[in-house]
């Protein structure tokens, strides 16, 4: 029954994305790297499907797919930049537990931030339950725009590839991509703690 309910509303995303065509995606992947939890998984994996159909592009979805999350975390970004520190704590403070966030979650972003620099800002577009976060300790930190939206597109790229490809080979295989997806999230994190112990190393060479 859940596995049928699973199927049709993959289908239903399948439906979806091929009526909103590339500016769907975009404006569901806004929506996805803003502070707004949308799971980027429902809106790359059937969008890859249609690729495999060769009903859309690959490279115009992972395009659209960077431009959304760019255009989302520049919302979170500025919303930090110009609200500040205080007036975004009281907002989660009230209202956070609607969009899963809270107080604690963006004072320990803000601190790995600060610790690691620039390089958060990519590595946290790959860790799940940052991605949306690591935006607003950017704004606080008034992160050069320029570098932030470079660091943030590396990023958000390989993650969209990754989603994208999942669902070009298994299509609407809910069994496979829940395990696929599993594994690359924890090859994902490794991949990102060894990137920061790298860092960490380098950067203490360098002082």
């Amino acid at each position: 029954m859940i596995s049928q309910t699973l199927s049709n509303f993959i289908d239903l995303l399948l439906a979806l994305t091929g009526n909103l065509g590339y500016f769907g995606i975009f404006i569901l992947m806004t929506v996805e790297s803003s502070f707004i939890p949308f799971p980027s998984e429902v809106i790359l994996i059937p969008a890859g499907a249609l690729a495999a159909k060769g009903e859309m592009s690959i490279l115009i979805i992972l395009l659209f797919s960077v431009l959304g999350s760019i255009s989302g975390a520049l919302i979170n970004y500025y919303l930090a930049l110009n609200l500040g520190r205080r007036t975004v704590n009281r907002l989660i403070f009230r209202y956070g537990r609607l969009f899963f966030l809270d107080k604690n979650k963006i004072l320990k972003s803000e601190k790995y931030f600060q610790k690691h620099g620039e390089i958060t800002t990519f590595i946290g577009r790959l860790i799940p339950l940052i991605r949306q976060l690591i935006s607003l300790p950017a704004g606080f930190s008034k992160m050069n725009i320029p570098k932030f939206i470079l660091f943030t597109s590396l990023g958000a790229g390989i993650w969209s590839t990754i989603l994208i490809f999942l669902g070009f080979f298994l299509g609407s295989n809910l069994e496979a991509i829940k395990q696929n997806i599993n594994q690359i999230t924890l090859i994902l994190l490794l991949f990102s703690g060894i990137v920061v112990i790298a860092y960490v190393i380098y950067q203490r060479k360098n002082d």
